[in-house]
């Protein structure tokens, strides 16, 4: 039978990167963290997406003002998070 006793463990949390294992326990295996160049990429990808998708063949151009202004806004986002990463500290 298997026992029932616990390994100890140690109570000083250890930190990996900028993540607090105590926290997240999976960050001691390197499963925890950002990917933001992916995010990036997405988010030029998804707002050529939804732009892409004003060629069709609706006939309403309500659909239209929305995909516009989702994409705007995505676009938006963006160049504001290029003009903080640019920006000195």
């Amino acid at each position: 039978m298997t026992g029932t006793q616990l390994e100890p463990s140690s109570s000083d949390p250890v930190v990996v990167g900028k993540v607090d294992t105590a926290e997240v326990p999976s960050a001691a295996w390197g499963w925890s963290g950002e990917a933001p160049r992916f995010f990036r990429f997405l988010g030029w990808f998804f707002s050529l997406f939804l732009l892409a998708m004003l060629i069709g063949n609706h006939h309403g151009r309500v659909e239209d003002l929305y995909l516009i202004g989702l994409a705007g806004l995505m676009i938006v986002a963006l160049v504001i998070d290029i003009v903080r990463r640019r920006r000195p500290r």
